[in-house]
């Protein structure tokens, strides 16, 4: 099948990779253009423009694709039987839509319809859901409303949303290449989503990973999972900024003490009072620093009981 793929992160290589290796023909990659990164501001292409540069796909960076009738010539001239999209990061309007043959189908990160929107593994795994998982739908106009071709599921568990990244973008390869000949042969089912079930997931920014100790240790270390390994959460230790990577419930018994107090400091790490009892902070990394395990950090700092995080 000629495919037009569209994706910009790191979620959306292993779909481009497995669509190559089932054979079907990417005739180009759409992806979001070059940015400056980092303090040096040098111009660096995203994930998906590297692979698909390595694998010898044309590649379209357009500012925009609404109302871009440059970009929406240069898709027609692709004649893609098929648009898959990934974590591409922009609505299909309709001009783009009615384009390919079989339509547009778009791989997500959530069993839907809960989880719509831009960060769907991060709010699972904040809002300490028991599983997630990826979705194959059609595309339609709404903010992924299409219909459902077939989903996968997966525990969320104690995996952090870096793991689960790296888990779904798996999962969603695999189960696209098993529902693409389904539509080529009029088999596949396609299950209209339940709009009253809908929840959504807006992006995330740092300053929700601020610790609030008067929260459970659950829904602290569901937090810290959540922006594990981006944009990190966080506290405030002496006056400097601590990012929290890791953190584990403390004792299941309310301590007394104000939330975020620290009860103990040593081998198990940075003990704060909670809502239901303690949460122990097990690795930490300090301003200017690498990120260590709490304990390691504590043979050459000393934290005094009763100082308050936060």
């Amino acid at each position: 099948m000629r495919i037009v793929y569209m994706g910009t992160p790191d979620f959306a290589v292993a779909p481009l990779r497995a669509l190559c290796g089932a054979g079907h023909e990417v005739v180009l990659a759409v992806t979001k253009p070059d940015r400056a990164k980092d303090r040096g501001k040098k111009m660096q292409s995203c994930p998906v423009k590297m692979a698909a540069q390595e694998l010898g796909i044309p590649v379209s960076s357009p500012e925009k694709i609404r109302g871009n009738e440059e970009f929406l010539e240069e898709l027609r001239k692709a004649s893609p039987d098929l648009i898959v999209v990934a974590a591409y990061g922009k609505i299909l309007p309709p001009s783009v839509l009615e384009i390919p043959r079989y339509g547009c189908v778009n791989v997500h990160a959530s069993l839907l319809p809960a989880y719509r929107g831009s960060a769907p593994i991060h709010r699972a795994v904040i809002d300490g859901c028991e599983k997630t998982g990826v979705t194959i739908m059609m595309m339609a106009e709404g903010l992924d409303s299409g219909d459902m071709l077939a989903q996968a599921e997966t525990p969320v568990g104690e995996k952090t949303t870096e793991q689960l990244h790296e888990e779904l973008s798996e999962l969603g390869a695999d189960l696209l290449v098993k529902t693409i000949p389904g539509l080529e042969d009029g088999s596949a089912v396609r299950t209209p989503q339940d709009d009253s079930l809908a929840t959504f997931a807006p992006m995330v920014f740092k300053e929700e990973g601020i610790i609030d100790f008067s929260k459970t240790a659950r829904q602290i270390c569901c937090l810290v999972r959540g922006f594990n390994s981006w944009p990190t959460a966080s506290t405030v230790l002496d006056g400097q900024v601590m990012k929290v990577h890791m953190a584990v419930p403390g004792r299941d018994t309310p301590t007394g003490k104000a939330p975020g107090t620290v009860v103990s400091a040593g081998k198990n790490g940075i003990e704060a009072a909670c809502a239901d009892g303690t949460v122990l902070l097990t690795n930490i990394q300090m301003p200017g620093k690498k990120a260590m395990d709490a304990a390691a950090f504590l043979l050459g700092h000393k934290i005094e009981i009763g100082t308050v995080l936060g």
